[in-house]
């Protein structure tokens, strides 16, 4: 589904991401890891068409991502707060969202209340902008909104970050639904690695821009990733 050939970004001179090559299947649940400055957030931004690459491509279904927006009709993303649009409520961003999918009011009112356990009470009907959500709320909200229109491909930079530990349960279980109901090709960037571990069948770790691992996953893999990163 995805293809990332001598990728490659630089700021000023310094280069900051340099991926040779990097194949995701469809359906595969992949999990990027890595430290602080590593590149995911700037792989995450080249997959999404936010900057441009120095060097490079990325196809997305055969699409190259920076030269046709098609590959937009079949993904869904949430990377930070940027995304949402404060000073909606959150039925007014899901509406805003299904428009662009070409749902009506009541399909996004369906879709959305499949999420209800997710949501735990705290963001639907509240009368509250996005802007005056907790963070984790929000993050909430971003994420659902990203599912909106059932796209092939979904994004998730930190999604566990600033979720309280029964949201983060609730997180992984969705995932897994996702993936079990249909062939969904889920990437997901994140600090934490068990959790990451948990619900990816693949991992990606970066480390200065470039890919220091890329393994399945197994029994060993959070073992092996925790004397990764200890070192």
């Amino acid at each position: 589904m995805i293809n990332i050939t001598n990728l490659s970004k630089e700021y000023n001179g310094v280069k900051v991401l340099g991926i040779e090559n990097i194949e995701i299947k469809r359906g595969e649940s992949v999990g990027l890891v890595g430290n602080n400055g590593a590149g995911k957030t700037t792989l995450f931004s080249l997959l999404l068409d936010l900057i441009l690459p120095s060097t490079g491509q990325i196809q997305i279904n055969e699409v190259n991502v920076h030269e046709n927006d098609r590959w937009k009709n079949f993904t869904g993303a949430f990377l930070d707060e940027s995304f949402l649009i404060g000073y909606l409520t959150p039925e007014e961003y899901f509406y805003f969202i299904g428009d662009l999918q070409g749902m009506v009011k009541d399909e996004v009112d369906a879709f959305v209340a499949n999420y209800e356990e997710f949501f735990n009470g705290e963001v639907l009907n509240k009368k509250k902008y996005i802007r005056d959500l907790s963070k984790g709320n929000q993050k909430k909200v971003g994420i659902i909104g990203a599912l909106i229109g059932n796209p092939d491909l979904i994004i998730l930079d930190e999604p566990f970050a600033n979720l309280d530990p029964s949201s983060q349960f609730r997180l992984k279980k969705l995932i897994r639904e996702l993936i079990e109901q249909r062939e969904v090709t889920i990437i997901i960037s994140s600090h934490d690695l068990s959790h990451t571990v948990e619900i990816s069948d693949r991992i990606i770790a970066l480390e200065k821009g470039n890919v220091i691992k890329d393994i399945q996953t197994s029994a060993e893999t959070l073992e092996e990733l925790n004397a990764l990163f200890s070192v």
